[in-house]
């Protein structure tokens, strides 16, 4: 039977559509899309969502990973420095590609970086770093500064003279250490004023109150208070009453909305800013940087700044 030219033509016309190239792979016709890059999946362990600042962490976090089209899980550690261990190894058995830590303690965090090293995931600690072993880059507010910044501020509110008192983070925490450092590096500037007790309140406001409370009775002739956070500093707010920014004068650490309210009434003095979703965001760009293998900093510093009752608007409205 003849074929007829038309069809063999059809045929051949078909063929050449359907080429291989050198490889043996059918050749591209120049016009196909690049394949987008492998969803990448970051776990992230915040050390407690019962704080309005960590809150504010984990949305700027969530942010950036839905802008750059990576999967973001996150975990409250809820204060547990064992409790994040586990959740910090369940990241790396459930294969994600970087890891985020927000310790509890900057100490007890070994471990469980350890264990995400051994499996090649990189760490990304935010907001505190760790002791003990290297992370891949630590993202935090220059912490040392903001407690000196805090110093100057409360002593500018005092007239460089007074009784004060400080209440303490949580033990074995580097922001509670590196605000406490620079506190007193800076309370050295103005000899009029004592730093006559330092208690710990463990970043909590019902524990602010009761410290602060107690600290009432032993030390009566107070007139300022440094608090390493502004959730401790609500709690010595409600502890004092009607003395609170007035007779004692009160400086925080933060920039939370609620302590950026309480600068707005007046009841809190100062507080040095911090930018906690900035952390967020900026933890999360370096946790799919390093998961693509890119070299990134190890430290990156994100700016404070002090918010007192004269320029508060430029951080509630920004």
């Amino acid at each position: 039977m003849r074929i007829p030219a038309l069809v063999i033509a059809g045929a051949a016309l078909a063929l050449g559509l359907t080429a291989c190239d050198s490889s043996g792979q059918p050749a591209s016709n120049g016009s196909a899309a690049t394949p987008a890059p492998a969803n990448i999946k970051i776990g992230m362990s915040v050390s407690t969502l019962n704080n309005p600042f960590f809150v504010q962490l984990r949305d700027g976090a969530q942010a950036e990973a839905q802008k750059l089209g990576a999967t973001l899980t996150v975990t409250d550690a809820q204060n547990d420095a064992s409790q994040q261990v586990n959740q910090v190894q369940n990241f790396a058995s459930q294969a994600m590609k970087a890891i985020i830590l927000n310790p509890v303690d900057s100490d007890a965090a070994a471990p469980a970086v350890k264990a995400a090293q051994r499996s090649n995931i990189p760490v990304i600690a935010a907001d505190r770093g760790v002791n003990g072993a290297e992370v891949t880059e630590t993202v935090a507010s220059d912490n040392v500064t903001g407690g000196k910044l805090g110093a100057e501020e409360l002593a500018r509110q005092l007239g460089e003279k007074g009784q004060v008192v400080v209440l303490q983070g949580v033990a074995g925490t580097s922001a509670a250490r590196d605000r406490g450092q620079g506190f007193t590096a800076g309370i050295k500037a103005f000899p009029n004023i004592q730093v006559v007790a330092q208690q710990p309140a463990e970043f909590d406001r019902t524990k602010g109150l009761d410290v602060m409370t107690n600290l009432l009775q032993s030390h009566p002739g107070i007139t300022g208070v440094f608090a390493q956070n502004d959730e401790m500093a609500l709690g010595a707010i409600k502890a004092l009453g009607a003395k609170a920014g007035k007779e004692v004068k009160i400086v925080g650490f933060d920039g939370t909305p609620d302590g950026l309210k309480a600068v707005q009434a007046g009841t809190l003095n100062a507080t040095v800013a911090q930018q906690p979703a900035m952390i967020g965001q900026q933890a999360v760009a370096a946790a799919v940087k390093a998961a693509r293998g890119e070299e990134i900093d190890k430290t990156v510093a994100v700016p404070v700044k002090v918010a007192t009752k004269e320029n508060v608007e430029d951080f509630t409205t920004s």
